[in-house]
């Protein structure tokens, strides 16, 4: 792909590309199985909700939401009729869960380790080793299936162990490739996640239905691999190791991040700074509640819409579909607006972290109080949960991308953190609802989810209103241990690519 003065594009824009649709093939491995499974089985079990393949955006892919796209998109006779009963198997409701929730297993695993491993030997050898090996082991899923249910649980665990690396890698990245006050809008390609959603279910419904439930892996791992080898040919470290960026786009990244005399990151994490630090808590505090809302509400909807309005949302694919597109949509928006609102000065970094965070994360609270009181309405209840979903979306803009602000030389670690203890979110939430409707249905139980869900959504964003701050925290650059005279620190070099400017910079 050709870049420069005379090239179509930049080296930031071709960047930009790739980890859209990054991100979006991310997601399409993480939620074939679960679609596809609808017609692996040869009958399908009550699954219960601790299968949920778990996203690291506050994004959550429900069995029965995944289960029911894929029934809309493989709903005839004749299109189902492509797969024989030799291709199906008799996986009982406990092995089709194993399979669905070893994918959490090595998830967990891995978002801290990935983060700080990113800000050592760089974001894109972390997200394209990740993708890559991804890839590959969804290629030889079927083979998996064929041999044994036990088979696709490990490589379900394997394959989350790999992807779990991915998402905290990306912090680092655009601390060396994208210039402060752009990076909200490069933080909001990770949204294009809930997109690959919103295209993979009607896809690997016309997979399936055309070429059989095998299909779905040989094409979404045949694209990512395609795509993780073009990763490694067009995207580099840092602007000063790519081959083909222009003087002019180096010069104007590095002199925006400040980066081009300083020495080197720092070689240790300063790890009680850290865990004492308010700007981190209200990072996770709120990632949490945000994570938690939304595996809530995007898990549980097809449960109430069938039980609570007599609805069963399968019956309508472009449903399930809208709130990924929606969530995208405001993330693309309100990042673009916060970016240029600091830019022009209207805004500090603070105050437009802390508005946008209350917006996307406040306001799904206080629309959980609507719920409470119009939620036996089918009309208002499908509008009000998509209205929480697509306003969540602006989280690109508040506190997603605020790791870079505080510590661009700790982001990934602090993402990883946030992600870890997120990831948690969506069995409590599985457990929540179980508890308060098992075998107890009515719309009053309902709406003491929806009660917890506002204040879930209200603490965790109050958190970051008062305990948030844009401003870059001392601790980003820690002196290093035995030396005397320690120079600043570079904000987003991996440790092992030294500077070529070797010159120390004045603060």
């Amino acid at each position: 792909m050709t870049t420069g003065d005379k090239g179509w594009l930049t080296c930031r824009q071709v960047l930009n590309i790739m980890v859209i649709f990054g991100f979006m093939l991310n997601y399409a491995l993480r939620v074939n199985f679960t679609i596809a499974i609808v017609v692996m089985c040869k009958t399908l079990k009550n699954l219960a909700t601790n299968g949920t393949a778990l996203g690291d955006d506050g994004l959550a892919f429900g069995n029965e939401t995944s289960a029911a796209a894929a029934l809309a998109s493989v709903s005839t006779t004749t299109e189902q009729s492509v797969i024989t009963e030799e291709d199906k198997f008799e996986w009982d409701a406990y092995q089709q869960n194993m399979m669905l929730g070893s994918f959490f297993w090595g998830y967990v695993l891995t978002e801290l380790p990935g983060g700080r491993l990113a800000e050592v030997i760089g974001g894109r050898r972390v997200f394209g080793y990740s993708m890559l090996f991804a890839s590959v082991l969804t290629l030889f899923l079927p083979i998996a299936a064929y041999t044994h249910y036990v088979a696709v649980v490990i490589l379900r665990a394997v394959l989350g162990f790999f992807l779990g690396a991915s998402w905290p890698a990306i912090h680092p990245l655009t601390a060396v490739w994208i210039p402060p006050m752009d990076r909200s809008k490069f933080i909001s390609n990770m949204m294009a996640s809930s997109l690959g959603a919103a295209i993979t279910m009607p896809i690997c419904g016309f997979l399936i239905a055309t070429l059989g439930w095998q299909s779905v892996f040989y094409f979404t791992g045949g694209i990512s691999l395609l795509w993780s080898i073009i990763w490694f040919l067009v995207v580099f470290e840092t602007p000063a190791q790519h081959p083909r960026i222009t003087a002019e786009e180096r010069n104007e990244i590095e002199t925006a991040i400040g980066a081009s005399g300083k020495t080197k990151k720092p070689t240790y994490v300063p790890w009680k700074s850290i865990l004492t630090s308010p700007p981190v808590w209200a990072i996770i505090l709120t990632h949490g509640a945000s994570v938690f809302g939304f595996f809530t509400v995007v898990n549980q909807l097809p449960t109430y819409m069938k039980y609570i309005l007599n609805f069963n949302i399968k019956e309508n694919g472009l449903l399930s579909s809208l709130p990924y597109f929606g969530k995208y949509a405001m993330a693309v928006m309100s990042s673009h607006l916060a970016d240029h609102l600091r830019k022009t000065g209207a805004l500090s970094t603070t105050a437009a972290r802390k508005i946008f965070t209350a917006f996307a994360v406040m306001t799904p609270g206080f629309l959980m109080i609507v719920q409470v009181y119009m939620g036996e309405s089918r009309s208002w209840a499908v509008a009000i949960f998509t209205l929480a979903l697509f306003l969540n979306g602006a989280v690109t803009a508040g506190y997603l991308g605020n790791g870079l602000d505080i510590a661009p030389n700790f982001s990934g670690t602090i993402f990883g953190m946030a992600n870890t203890l997120s990831s948690f979110g969506g069995f409590v939430s599985a457990y929540m609802v179980g508890v308060l409707t098992n075998e107890n249905q009515t719309y009053g139980q309902w709406q003491i989810v929806f009660w917890i869900l506002a204040v879930v959504y209200i603490v965790g964003s109050s958190a970051y209103v008062i305990m948030g701050t844009g401003e870059l925290q001392a601790w980003n650059n820690p002196p290093e241990r035995g030396v005397a005279n320690n120079h600043e620190a570079e904000e987003g070099v991996p440790l092992n690519q030294q500077n070529q400017n070797n010159k120390p910079i004045s603060s």
